[in-house]
């Protein structure tokens, strides 16, 4: 058995899910991986199926009927993980955007104290590689937006490779999370932050992905960047129940 699974939600993914895959389960740590899909019309489902057949104990899969939006996938993979007892839950794009190696820098710092760890572009410099100028600015700029409507002292508040240990999500009322989209992982931190947890940045390099269709668009900005002013004034009007020693 593993203590720490990783969650990836995918979406016509084909030309990347068999590899990341090989590649998670190379490392030393024995991480388990749930693939939360949501109908790919490409097969990714397929390929993932076909793979449990090498990895019966460590793959697994959950499909879903047609694109629900990444929160939702997110949550429902929390949901699972913590009905299976993992103690590090972890997020991860399919498309190498995010480094696996890293994952273990991730748990390290969990393992080490802190109660969320995420992987930071910003944290030291803009370490982004293949973005344009334009999408390196506006990403930059976000997580600036988002420290002064919220208050939050996180460089990159829009990261989406993360581990959580067991007891945050525990903790976090899946219900009260509102957005879907890029907002999705905005609100995760600021919730996390609000209930009294430790959440540390670990310096990344980020590679934009060399296969495969990115899902960003403007109207997932959008969401954001209306969204976080929202979540800051709904924040105002509720409790957060306080991390337990």
């Amino acid at each position: 058995m593993s203590d720490s699974l990783v969650i990836i939600p995918t979406y016509n993914e084909k030309e990347n899910i068999e590899k990341i895959i090989h590649k998670v389960f190379s490392l030393a740590q024995p991480f388990h991986v749930l693939i939360i899909d949501d109908g790919s019309p490409d097969g990714t489902a397929s390929i993932v199926k076909h793979l449990q057949s090498i990895y019966p104990e460590r793959l697994f899969i959950e499909e879903r009927s047609g694109k629900q939006g990444l929160g939702t996938a997110y949550i429902h993979g929390f949901k699972w993980a913590l009905n299976h007892h993992y103690e590090f839950i972890f997020e991860m794009d399919a498309d190498f955007s995010h480094n696996p190696d890293d994952l273990v820098r991730l748990r390290e710092a969990c393992v080490d104290g802190a109660d969320v760890a995420i992987g930071s572009r910003y944290i030291k410099g803009v370490n982004v590689v293949n973005w344009p100028m334009g999408r390196v600015l506006m990403s930059y700029f976000a997580s600036v937006y988002v420290r002064l409507i919220t208050g939050i002292d996180i460089q990159d508040a829009t990261a989406g490779f993360k581990c959580y240990r067991k007891q945050v999500l525990e903790t976090i009322e899946f219900h009260k999370i509102k957005f879907v989209g890029y907002a999705f992982q905005i609100e995760m931190k600021f919730t996390a932050i609000k209930h009294g947890f430790n959440v540390v940045e670990i310096p990344i390099i980020f590679t934009d992905r060399t296969e495969g269709t990115s899902k960003m668009s403007t109207k997932i900005f959008r969401e954001a960047f209306l969204g976080v002013i929202e979540m800051k004034i709904r924040s105002w009007f509720r409790t957060y129940k306080q991390k337990s020693a």
